[in-house]
């Protein structure tokens, strides 16, 4: 068993069922080169650390680092709920926001979400997660409501003597006809070396829409392996956007499945590598009722020594008739040290539809640079305009109440990067 293993199974504290779920995970061991959705992230650093569970205290953070983000707010800090931070205030009426810990003792049916099980070999944090999570959040908005007020979500990581792990498990479950904005915000308090491992369920139901806008902006030394699985039903939409700009190590699994007629995914994202850090996101688009569309944007860059690894993954099932599903990966590569691994896939079972996938890695247009050059711009300044116009392409997603919140997270991020 590896260091990382046998940490995290000290911290275990479950039922039988869950014991067994642990053990599974145990025998499974974590993937390695030969595991094909792994075969581009390699595990080797990770395996030999040690982690200890995040105490069920939230330590104390500066006011001042949440003086951008509003409520209505939920805020955890290493993994823990913090009331002295979080804001409810504001909260539309038929929108209930709840954590895991508060629910468990008082409504435990309402987490029967939790005993959902994974075999597969290449998923054994979601195995870990199934055994180990005792946190998250249930956000559950009632049919026909249309929330007019972004809920928040922030999840900091804060430093101290110990690197800790912590295991969420969320559920967004949107009634009939419902509407929401929702925000997360991974940020960080000092320089954390954690491992997170959290896994996310969202439940659009018939004519459901979910604005979902997420930045993942944590210390360049953590950890943080994130699974998100979507259901969509009848006419339902899902528009979302991620901003990996943190972490030493990221991975997000994104999988979606469009269930019924006239389902809609927007998807997209912003892969920003700089230093020695590894960002690894994986799309698995699902179309299985008929008529349904995807459009995924995503954009990659890399510098310095980092990594940046991208799976788009669109399957067109059998019986999918009128699918339109599109997939753009664009990459910039800006040192020779650098690597960038895109491998967009479609597989397509069923008639009548159209589907596009396109993935590119290049350097910036020397056209391009040229023009701005002869307009009396430096060199660096040049380079660095056209690679925040070239990262902020994939915001559209999203309404523009939420766009503010993640031009402002990207450019800051961008200038730490030295691209802007």
């Amino acid at each position: 068993m590896s260091a990382l293993l046998e940490s995290l199974a000290a911290g275990f504290c479950g039922n039988d069922e869950r014991r067994e779920r642990l053990d599974a995970a145990l025998r499974t061991g974590l993937p390695g080169a030969r595991n094909e959705a792994w075969k581009y992230t390699s595990l080797r650093q990770l395996e030999r650390r040690t982690f200890s569970a995040a105490p069920l205290q939230a330590p104390s953070i500066d006011a001042a680092l949440l003086a951008g983000i509003p409520s209505p707010r939920l805020v955890f800090v290493n993994g823990r709920p913090c009331t002295t931070h979080s804001d409810l205030t504001g909260l539309d009426a038929g929108v209930q926001v709840r954590t895991v810990s508060a629910v468990k003792d008082q409504e435990p049916e309402a987490l029967r979400f939790l005993d959902r099980r994974f075999e597969r070999a290449d998923e054994v944090f979601a195995q870990l997660n199934a055994a180990l999570a005792d946190e998250g959040v249930l956000v559950q908005v009632a049919e026909g409501i249309v929330s007019e007020v972004p809920l928040h979500l922030v999840f900091v990581s804060a430093t101290d003597s110990t690197d800790h792990a912590w295991h969420h498990r969320h559920l967004v479950e949107l009634r009939r006809g419902a509407s929401l904005g929702l925000v997360e915000h991974h940020l960080q308090a000092g320089d954390n070396a954690h491992f997170d491992n959290t896994l996310v369920h969202v439940h659009l139901a018939q004519d459901a829409v979910l604005a979902h806008a997420r930045v993942q902006a944590g210390s360049a030394r953590a950890t943080s392996l994130l699974r998100t699985d979507a259901v969509l039903a009848r006419d339902a939409q899902y528009r979302r956007i991620d901003l990996e700009l943190g972490a030493a190590l990221s991975r997000h699994e994104l999988n979606v499945r469009l269930e019924g007629d006239n389902a809609h995914v927007t998807a997209n994202g912003v892969l920003l590598g700089n230093g020695r850090r590894h960002i690894d996101t994986r799309l698995g688009i699902e179309h299985i009722a008929r008529d349904t569309s995807a459009e995924l944007v995503w954009r990659g860059v890399a510098t310095n020594r980092s990594r940046v690894v991208f799976h788009g993954g669109i399957h067109i099932r059998a019986g999918a008739d009128g699918t339109d599903a599109n997939l753009s990966n664009k990459n910039l590569l800006l040192s020779a040290d650098a690597e960038i691994d895109t491998q967009p896939t479609l597989v397509i079972d069923a008639e009548e539809v159209k589907a596009a996938h396109g993935a590119t890695v290049g350097q910036l247009d020397d056209n391009a640079l040229f023009y701005l050059r002869s307009r009396g711009l430096p060199a660096e300044q040049a380079r660095a305009m056209l690679s925040a116009a070239f990262c902020h392409e994939p915001l559209s997603a999203v309404a523009a109440d939420l766009t503010g919140t993640l031009t402002r997270h990207l450019d800051q991020a961008l200038q730490q990067a030295g691209m802007a």
